[in-house]
Parts: C-alpha cells; sequence; structure tokens
C-alpha cells in the first residue's frame, strides 16, 4: 500500500511563540499542499495553542515532541497525551534526545506508545542505533530490540497509525542540520530490519503497511535520495526544519517523487 509522504519538522527547544508565528506566516507564503504529503510540525508545547490557530485549514498538522504516559497525576513539570489532544495529531515517541539525556528506557517508551493511541494521537517512533553499537555491526540487533520493546503494548489494528523513523544516533547534527547521514544504502537495510521487526509483532500483512521515515541530518540536497528508497515513506527533519525555505523544499520534494 502506497503511504502519503510524511515530512515531519522536529524543533526540539527552538523558537519562542512569537519566533513560532513569524516562521509560520513566511512559511505559508510559500506551502502548497499536496494530497501526497502530510507536512507536521513539532513546536514547543508554548506554541501548540496559537499554531494551532495559524495552521487550521492549511493541511499543516501539528505533533508533539513529548508528553509523559499517564493522562494525570503527581507528576510535576509534565503534559499528558491528553492534554495535547485537542492540538496535535502526531507525537514524537522514543526520540535519541528522550532516550539518552533524559533516560527513557523501553517500558517509558513502550507506555507512551500505548498512551498516544489511547488519546487518538498517532505516535512516530523513533530508533536506531549509536555509533559503537554500527561500529560492532549490532544495527538490526538494536532496532529488533527496540521495536519488539516500543510495540509490545499495541494491537495489530493500533499499527495502523504508527511511524516508525530510522534515526541513527550517529547521524543527528548537533542542531546546525550538518551532521553526518546515513547512505541510501544503510537505510534501505535498517527499514527491511524494521520491517522483519514487524512482521514478528504482527504478522506480513500489518508489517508490509508500516509507514516508516529516515530522520537523521535530512536535508533539501539529500532529500530525493531517501524518498527515492522504494520503503521509505517520509522524512524526520532536525536542524533544516527551522530554515522555512528549506522545509517547504522537502516538501516538494517528496511531492515530486512518485
Amino acid at each position: 500500500m502506497a503511504h502519503k509522504k510524511l515530512i515531519v519538522a522536529n524543533w526540539k527547544l527552538n523558537n519562542t511563540p512569537e519566533q513560532a508565528q513569524k516562521f509560520a506566516t513566511h512559511f505559508l507564503k510559500k506551502y502548497v499542499p499536496h494530497r501526497n504529503v502530510q507536512a507536521v510540525i513539532c513546536p514547543t508545547y508554548l506554541a501548540l495553542p496559537e499554531l494551532f490557530k495559524t495552521f487550521e485549514g492549511t493541511g499543516v498538522a501539528l505533533g508533539a515532541q513529548n508528553f509523559w504516559f499517564a493522562d494525570h497525576g503527581t507528576f510535576t513539570g509534565e503534559v499528558s497525551a491528553a492534554m495535547l489532544t485537542p492540538y496535535v495529531d502526531y507525537s514524537i515517541v522514543g526520540h535519541s534526545d528522550r532516550r539518552y539525556t533524559f533516560g527513557e528506557d523501553d517500558e517509558i517508551i513502550a507506555r507512551k506508545m500505548a498512551a498516544s493511541l489511547r488519546n487518538s494521537i498517532k505516535p512516530i517512533l523513533c530508533v536506531g542505533e549509536n555509533l559503537v553499537q554500527r561500529q560492532a555491526l549490532q544495527t538490526d540487533l538494536v532496532l529488533h530490540d527496540q521495536v519488539i520493546a516500543a510495540l509490545s503494548m499495541l494491537t495489530t489494528e493500533d499499527l495502523e497509525d504508527v511511524t516508525i523513523a530510522y534515526e541513527p544516533l550517529w547521524a543527528i547534527s548537533k542542531g546546525d542540520g550538518q551532521g553526518e547521514h546515513a547512505s541510501p544504502r544503510e537505510v534501505e537495510k535498517a527499514v527491511k530490519a524494521i520491517r522483519r521487526s514487524g512482521v514478528e509483532l504482527f504478522g506480513k500483512s500489518a508489517a508490509d503497511n508500516m509507514r516508516i521515515l529516515y530522520g537523521g541530518s535530512s536535508s533539501p540536497d539529500n532529500a530525493k535520495a531517501y524518498l527515492n528508497l522504494p520503503h521509505v515513506d517520509g522524512l524526520l527533519v532536525g536542524g533544516h526544519s527551522l530554515i522555512y525555505e528549506h522545509f517547504v523544499q522537502m516538501i516538494e520534494i517528496a511531492h515530486e517523487i512518485k
């Protein structure tokens, strides 16, 4: 089944609400909605309410960068998926920043996946190996373990709303959008490994229908090479998503690929 391409902007800890509005104003002057591409912007929490109003009716969807797995309770400083439901259609889960900077383990990530779907938010699960694991030729094993753990609380029906992003840690830029990126051949091998893990849990039919993205220093210069791969359904964009001209370019590249 051919998926609509998903081009996701992960702004991370960037853009105040005022800067987010300025971005949106410039972006919408250049952006053209396409039937075969879904643009998603994941800003900080503070920017969500106003961006929701700005993007309403434009075809641009919003996503959350993070949330806690409980819907309410004594979790000081946290935001729940239930609180985000009015504003977002998507959520990023298991990003390497959350795993390695904030110490989120497999159980937390699995519970977040379940919480996202419970609250009608489509999760974008990030999985990927670090440099040491890559050099030890453990990529397939790492991807298998991360996918199996993250999807362990889900059903076959849930899988229809799940997207997985292959996000190798060694290829993530340090905020300048200029990090090393995986070769198309490496991405193709990783995507196949991710899908094999899906087959193990849910069977071939469901796994073949999973939407898989590439994330890791993607840019207008390399977007076409990734999007032309037969089983890559979009991109999770970091540093280049902060430049509205570049994000528009990547949407247009996705649109042109049949």
